[in-house]
């Protein structure tokens, strides 16, 4: 299938490019108003050198000028759970960029086509069912059901701060900063190491393997001054972490880690507070906090005691056939179940292994 990459598959102008080499993709990017940082080569650079996925968008252009639709994909080649189309892989949200139903439909169809020799589904991450309900929706399945929390940056830090819950965030924040605790923000290799430290701790809390070092360097060498990693240590042990992803006037939070030991700290409060304070100063009018499981209760209120508004978030699927990869990574509590009576350094090489075929 990858000949008729960058070629017209029907009379009415879809064609299917590698969104990492036509130079269009970049620029409908720069142009387009409901694009996201998932959307960028920058992410998706990422995910085809780590895991070697292949990304692949679904366009409506005319011969060789400017894209006027896209929907994005990346291709997932695995013997162990199979083939996929997703949109996109470890990504919250990827919204489809279309104005139009009928195109959509008409792009979906193409998807589908172009899966149908290789993948058992089609997924869709939208941010909305919009374009789902005009043209296309009946051909996808609901799945997955999230909460998405965005915060308006746009007010006052001042009136930020009062809109905070006063025992579950006000308090910690002065707690935090009580306790003088180191704070630092980049993405030196120091920084990383710090943040992997914990993030390990973190998904070994949660019975789950930890992404590979290596996507996180990949990611930080892609997003460049992007990706921002904020880190709080106690006497230099590092105590809390989060990961940030600045796109346009939108700050995005993708990880979060923390050793459960200093949680009584308030370090986690405090690095969003700093994550507000200095994507202000950067020009960001939205904090998109990401999705939480609607099973994980307490996340969501943590980001609701920020101030965040809550969104609904559902996942769209179209199962092509059944057979293609023996097993199947959507049980996450045997996956919990397996990961936690592994010895620690086993773990790790089974998280490396893991999430090429989890995407």
């Amino acid at each position: 299938m990858t000949s008729i990459i960058g070629k017209a598959v029907d009379r009415d102008g879809a064609r299917i490019i590698d969104p990492l080499r036509d130079p269009r993709w970049a620029q409908f990017i720069d142009a387009h108003p409901r694009a996201s940082v998932f959307h960028t080569p920058a992410w998706l650079r990422p995910l085809c050198r780590t895991y070697n996925y292949q990304p692949i968008a679904f366009t409506r252009a005319h011969a060789a000028g400017p894209l006027e639709a896209g929907v994005l994909f990346c291709h997932v080649r695995s013997w162990l759970t199979g083939g996929r189309l997703v949109s996109l892989p470890f990504s919250d949200h990827c919204e489809p960029l279309v104005e139009d139903g009928c195109v959509f439909g008409q792009l979906l169809h193409v998807a589908l086509e172009y899966g149908a020799r290789s993948c058992r589904y089609v997924e869709l991450r939208p941010l909305t069912e919009r374009l789902l309900e005009a043209g296309g929706g009946a051909l996808f399945e609901k799945q997955e059901q999230y909460v998405l929390h965005k915060l308006d940056l746009r007010p006052s830090l001042e009136t930020l701060f009062c809109g905070f819950h006063p025992s579950c965030i006000q308090r910690k924040i002065r707690r935090a900063e009580r306790e003088r605790l180191n704070y630092e923000a980049g993405r030196s290799e120091e920084t990383l190491a710090k943040f992997y430290y914990l993030h390990s701790l973190t998904r070994r809390r949660h019975r789950l393997p930890a992404q590979p070092l290596e996507w996180f360097r990949n990611l930080t060498d892609s997003m460049g001054e992007r990706l921002v990693i904020r880190v709080l240590s106690k006497d230099s042990e590092p105590v809390a972490a989060i990961v940030t992803l600045l796109f346009r006037k939108t700050l995005v939070y993708k990880w979060g880690a923390s050793a459960a030991r200093f949680h009584s700290l308030g370090g986690m409060p405090l690095l969003f507070w700093r994550a507000i304070q200095e994507g202000k100063g950067c020009g960001a009018e939205e904090f998109d906090l990401g999705r939480s499981s609607t099973e994980n209760a307490g996340l969501a209120r943590f980001k609701e005691h920020l101030g965040a508004a809550r969104l609904s978030l559902r996942y769209f699927r179209r199962d092509i056939r059944r057979s293609g990869g023996w097993l199947a990574l959507s049980n996450s509590e045997l996956v919990r179940s397996v990961y936690s009576h592994l010895p620690r350094s086993l773990a790790q090489t089974v998280g490396m292994r893991f999430y090429k075929h989890s995407g």
